[in-house]
C-alpha cells in the first residue's frame, strides 16, 4: 500500500527563521550600503538620493566613490592612498592579534580539554567571565593599567626596575594587548570544542611507537585540531579587521585602522558615499577569509561523515 507524503511545515519554518534573520539584518543593510556607495551627494545633507534618471531611465552611478579609495588625488598613482594604508594596517594588526590569540589560547584550550570533566565547566566559565562586563569598561581598564602612572609603571618603579615611567599607552603594544585580551575567548572556545573530542588513544599509540611528547603534539594533536585552529583564527581575524573602539582608546595617531577611517568619513566629513564604499570593500576583504573558513569546515565535516 502506497504511503502518502505530506510537507513538513515545522522543518521549513526552522530553516526559514535563520534565512529571514540573515536577509533582514545582513543582506538588507548591505544592499543599503551598496546603494549609498554609488550616490552622488553633491553637497546634500542626506545620502538617500535616486541613482537613476527619471527621464532617461538610466542609472547615474558615481564610481569615483570607489576610485578614490585606490587612486591618489595628488599624483594619480594606484594603491598609494591613505585608505589602502588603513586597510593594510588593519589586516596586519588583525593577523598579529589572531597569531597572539592562537599562541596564548592553544595552551589554555588544551589544558581545559585535558582537565577532569568536573572541572571543565568552572574553567570555561572563567574564559567567558569577561563577557559579563562591559566591553568599554574592559578597554578603559587597560588604559589604567598601561598609563604612565598606571599599575604596571607603578609596580616597576616600586621594585626599582625603572626610574621613570615607560610609555606603554597609545603604542602598537598597547593596542595589540587590548585586542588580544578582548578576542582571546573567541580563540579558546573553538579550540576547546575541537580538542575535547580528540581520541586520546591516538596519543597513546604514538607514545607506544616511540615518539617524543613534542613530536606527538606536532604530528598528531596539531593536525587533528586543524579545524579548531582555522575556526578560532577566523573568529578573531574577521572582527579585528574592522575594530574601532580599541585602536581609538589604546592606539596612537599612527595606528589609524579602517574602522576609524570609516567613522571619520561618515561623521566628520559627512561623506556617506565614500564611507559606505570603504565599508563595502572591507566586507569584500572579509569574505575571502570566510570562504577559507567554510572550505576547511566543509573538509572537516566530509571527513567526519566518511569516518
Amino acid at each position: 500500500m502506497a504511503q502518502l507524503s505530506f510537507p513538513m511545515p515545522g522543518r521549513r519554518f526552522v530553516i526559514a527563521v535563520p534565512y529571514a534573520w540573515l536577509v533582514l539584518f545582513f543582506l538588507l543593510p548591505f544592499l543599503i550600503l551598496l546603494y549609498i556607495s554609488f550616490v552622488d551627494m553633491a553637497g546634500d545633507i542626506h545620502p538617500f538620493k535616486p541613482i537613476w534618471d527619471s527621464t532617461t531611465g538610466l542609472l547615474k552611478l558615481k564610481y569615483e566613490n570607489y576610485g578614490s579609495i585606490f587612486r591618489s588625488a595628488d599624483d594619480g598613482l594606484l594603491f598609494r592612498t591613505i585608505y589602502i594604508e588603513a586597510y593594510l594596517r588593519s589586516i596586519w594588526y588583525a593577523l598579529c592579534t589572531a597569531v597572539l590569540c592562537l599562541v596564548i589560547g592553544y595552551p589554555f584550550a588544551y589544558f581545559i580539554a585535558r582537565s577532569s570533566p568536573s572541572a571543565r565547566p568552572a574553567l570555561l566559565m572563567m574564559v567567558m567571565l569577561p563577557f559579563w562586563t562591559s566591553f568599554l569598561l574592559r578597554v578603559y581598564a587597560w588604559k589604567g593599567i598601561l598609563a604612565d602612572q598606571g599599575v604596571v609603571n607603578q609596580m616597576l618603579m616600586a621594585v626599582g626596575l625603572i626610574s621613570e615611567p615607560i610609555q606603554m599607552l597609545y603604542t602598537n603594544i598597547s593596542m595589540l594587548v587590548g585586542m588580544t585580551y578582548v578576542y582571546l575567548p573567541f580563540m579558546v572556545l573553538p579550540l576547546y570544542a575541537n580538542l575535547v573530542k580528540m581520541d586520546v588513544r591516538l596519543l597513546e599509540a604514538a607514545y607506544d611507537l616511540g615518539t617524543t611528547p613534542f613530536k606527538t603534539f606536532w604530528l598528531v594533536t596539531v593536525p587533528l585540531s586543524k579545524a579548531g585552529i582555522v575556526a578560532g583564527f577566523m573568529l578573531v581575524f574577521i572582527p579585528a579587521v574592522g575594530e574601532f573602539v580599541i585602536p581609538s582608546l589604546l592606539g596612537g595617531p599612527e595606528n589609524i585602522m579602517i574602522g576609524r577611517v570609516v567613522w571619520d568619513e561618515m561623521f566628520t566629513s559627512n561623506n556617506w558615499p565614500r564611507a559606505t564604499a570603504l565599508a563595502v570593500v572591507m566586507i569584500a576583504l572579509i569574505i575571502v577569509p570566510l570562504a577559507i573558513y567554510y572550505h576547511y569546515t566543509g573538509d572537516g565535516q566530509d571527513a567526519s561523515g566518511k569516518a
